[in-house]
């Protein structure tokens, strides 16, 4: 697999726990109880969301390839 950037944005959410969300994955989103787990979390969901796109014939958009 190539090397990718994606935007991650990271909330803080009413019952403390930390919400990221990648914009440019539809459905690419997790949380964590420290900012530090959400931020694990989230790199683990953007390996399945890639590869699911790529087992499904879907391509990223070549402006996210780095």
């Amino acid at each position: 697999m190539g090397l990718y950037r994606f935007q991650v944005i990271i909330e803080q959410d009413e019952d403390g726990y930390y919400v990221a969300d990648v914009p440019a994955l539809r459905g690419c989103h997790t949380q964590g109880k420290t900012f530090e787990e959400a931020m694990t979390n989230i790199r683990e969901v953007i390996e399945m969301c890639v590869r699911e796109m790529r087992e499904d014939g879907l391509k990223l958009k070549r402006s996210i390839r780095k």
